[in-house]
């Protein structure tokens, strides 16, 4: 037996007349490719056919290799930014300050391979470019673009984005961190926590109530560098998971920053969140890589392990959880298309967002888990 078509449709033993007539007319059928099932690539613009192609060479190439040692080592390499920035996959929807300026799709491409290989990784490149990019060009002034966003694009400078807190982890709505308007600027006070980039970054995003004349008000953005004094960012060791990204804490007491640090446009909570809605919408396309790399190795698997003389790809209990598998793989892929699709017409709403990562993030878990009862004992290694 050569290599056993895991998702063809069973067909029955008998040779029926019917069976006949059908197999004829298979020869008017487009040819069914496993790796994209419903032909997904016919519905991208070539630009962005061409754009998944070079995120896709760059991941398999240059970080396939190195996510086992980054895993193992808990070790996140900070030139791989610089590596995504040299090729535009950085803040890559961004119009001007050397970004492409692509589509909505593009990204979610992007996010797709980036996270095929591993999730740490597309972590890292989101919080870049939805997370500190994204506000700074939503919120900020001009001159903070200008400074920013062209570094932040090629990988200069690495961003981090902080709105988590450790004793309101769920709920911004009840931050403790604060600014303080003084003759001077502002002084920030407070800690956040699980950063993703902080203890590499070289700006931070620091959400915080602004308190002016002893008044609480409201939630907004403020840039701040490293080295401020009164900045710290020590790093959370012995991760469990997403170890190839690098998370920690930040601490500020009494950072002093300039009045023109605040992102101006920014106000509310409204704000964060449509840094989060971006995210969301990249994670969406995100697991669906993390899903798609799952089906590959557990589908190579199968066609090459034997039990009992055959294939374990030949046991219809194996193919079933390969076929529900890429069947909401490819359903997935095809929501957060549309969601694309919608995001650059200005139809979508954070609803749409939020349904998509929903259904898509549960499906990716509870699918990589069923298959990794294919690889047996065997799916305890690392390798």
């Amino acid at each position: 037996m050569t290599r056993f078509q895991v998702f063809r449709p069973l067909c029955s033993v008998g040779r029926s007349s019917s069976f006949i007539s059908n197999k004829r007319m298979a020869s008017n059928f487009a040819k069914f490719d496993w790796e994209d099932p419903l032909n997904m690539n016919s519905l991208l613009t070539e630009e962005e056919q061409q754009i998944h192609e070079t995120a896709k060479s760059y991941c398999q190439e240059k970080l396939q290799p190195r996510v086992l040692e980054a895993y193992r080592k808990e070790d996140f390499d900070p030139k791989i930014l610089k590596e995504m920035g040299s090729l535009g996959l950085l803040g890559a929807t961004i119009n001007g300050y050397g970004c492409a300026g692509v589509s909505s799709v593009s990204y979610g491409l992007i996010a797709r391979e980036v996270e095929r290989v591993d999730s740490g990784y597309r972590s890292a490149m989101s919080v870049q470019s939805s997370l500190v990019m994204h506000p700074i060009n939503e919120f900020g002034s001009e001159e903070q673009k200008e400074k920013y966003l062209p570094k932040l694009a090629v990988g200069d400078m690495i961003g981090c984005f902080g709105l988590t807190e450790p004793n309101h982890g769920s709920d911004p709505s009840s931050m403790e961190t604060t600014a303080t308007k003084t003759k001077e600027g502002w002084t920030l006070n407070g800690s956040k926590t699980w950063i993703s980039n902080a203890p590499v970054a070289d700006l931070f995003v620091i959400w915080a109530r602004v308190v002016e004349n002893g008044e609480k008000g409201k939630v907004k953005g403020f840039l701040v560098e490293k080295d401020t004094p009164g900045l710290s960012a020590p790093a959370i060791k012995n991760k469990l998971a997403l170890r190839a990204s690098i998370t920690g804490s930040v601490f500020m007491e009494d950072v002093k920053i300039p009045s023109d640090a605040i992102l101006p446009k920014s106000g509310g909570l409204g704000s964060p969140f449509s840094c989060l809605n971006n995210a969301r919408y990249g994670i969406s396309w995100g697991v669906m890589g993390a899903l798609e790399d799952c089906i590959a190795r557990s589908r190579e698997y199968a066609l090459e392990r034997k039990q009992f003389n055959r294939p374990l790809a030949s046991f219809q209990l194996v193919q079933k959880k390969l076929s529900d598998a890429s069947s909401s793989f490819t359903l997935g892929l095809l929501g957060s298309l549309q969601l694309g699709r919608l995001k650059d017409k200005k139809l979508w709403s954070p609803d749409m967002v939020s349904m998509m990562k929903r259904n898509n993030c549960g499906e990716a878990l509870k699918h990589s888990r069923i298959l990794l009862d294919i690889l047996g004992g065997n799916a305890c290694s690392d390798e």
